[in-house]
Order: structure tokens, then C-alpha cells, then sequence
């Protein structure tokens, strides 16, 4: 398949105002054959640069299969997927399955960047993650839930740290995490 003229796009939806595309992402978007978005967590305005032609698919009611086999065919067919994900691909975009399943398939793919949540709320909060001689470090992780997270990763070891904590996914939780963060001492 190697021979195909297809691509996908990996593209980073940031976190919900289509203003806060990149231009990259709103280019890509725009010029797609096809745009499978996350609409469980990406906003319907950020789909509206989609060309009237474009196929576009909603990817909360699909399996990970069936997304595959919609990629696959349109690539086949030497057209161009926007796979659009919320906030930015490489922070729990969910993608390394799929990009191994095009790399198997010798398919060509890029992954475009995006404003990642925790810069956005960051923003609104008129807030800086890196403040000197208080944290210059940041991390980011999520809570456990129904995904373990791997030892030395618990709230209570990161909060030891002292510095800034980026917690996503984990809303639900919350009353739990500021409890667990508040024994590890974290202020």
C-alpha cells in the first residue's frame, strides 16, 4: 500500500474554540478529503472549516476498528483524513494504536500540534504554570481510574514534588484528588 497517494493528519483540535486552532490545523481541516473528529470532546465549530465535500465522520458512536477501516479505505483511495483529536495529540490523544496500524499498512501520516488544555485554562485563569522560587517544573498526569497509573506515578508521589500540577481527565474525581493532594501535604 506504500503506493497509495493518501495521507492522515493528526490534528491536534486544541481545546474547543476554533480560534485557538492552529493555522496548520485549520488549513489541514479545510483542505481534507475526509475529517473524523473526536465529537465527544472536540466542538462541532472546530468541524465547520470542513470543505462542503468532505466526508465527516463523528468518532464517539465508532470502535477503533471501524475508524481504521474509514482511514484506510479513504487513503486508498488517495484522499486526504483529518483525524481530529482534542486538545494536542501527544498529551493522552489516544493515537499510538493508530499510527501503528498505518505504519503496518505503510501509510504516510503527520501529526499536527495543538494549544493543549492546560495552556488554555491557564489563560483563562490568568494564571503562569512557572512562577520563580516557587515551581519551575510542571507535570502533567491524571488521576487512576479506569486506567492504572504505573508505580512512583500516584498523586501523593507527584504532589511530594511541590511543583505545578496539570491534572486532566479527572473531574469526576476531583473531591478525591484535592483530598489525596492535601494529605501528600501539597498546599
Amino acid at each position: 500500500m506504500t503506493d497509495n497517494k493518501g495521507k492522515v493528519y493528526f490534528v491536534g483540535g486544541g481545546p474547543g474554540d476554533p480560534e485557538l486552532l492552529t493555522l496548520k490545523a485549520k488549513r489541514i481541516i479545510e483542505s481534507a478529503d475526509m475529517v473524523i473528529y473526536a465529537d465527544s470532546l472536540v466542538p462541532p465549530s472546530v468541524v465547520e472549516f470542513a470543505s462542503p465535500h468532505a466526508e465527516v465522520h463523528g468518532s464517539k458512536t465508532l470502535t477503533l476498528p471501524e475508524i481504521m477501516d474509514l482511514t484506510l479505505q479513504a487513503v486508498r483511495q488517495g484522499k486526504t483524513v483529518a483525524r481530529i483529536q482534542s486538545g494536542d495529540p501527544a498529551i493522552y490523544g489516544a493515537i499510538l494504536e493508530q499510527m501503528r496500524a498505518l505504519e503496518k499498512e505503510g501509510v504516510e501520516y503527520e501529526i499536527i500540534p495543538g494549544v493543549s488544555s492546560a495552556f488554555a485554562a491557564a489563560a483563562v485563569l490568568k494564571a503562569e504554570l512557572t512562577v520563580p522560587d516557587v515551581s519551575q517544573t510542571v507535570i502533567m498526569t491524571r488521576a487512576e481510574g479506569r486506567i492504572p497509573l504505573p508505580p512512583g506515578e500516584q498523586l501523593r508521589d507527584l504532589a511530594a514534588h511541590g511543583c505545578s500540577l496539570v491534572i486532566f481527565l479527572s473531574i469526576t474525581r476531583m473531591t478525591r484528588i484535592v483530598r489525596e493532594l492535601r494529605a501528600a501535604g501539597y498546599p
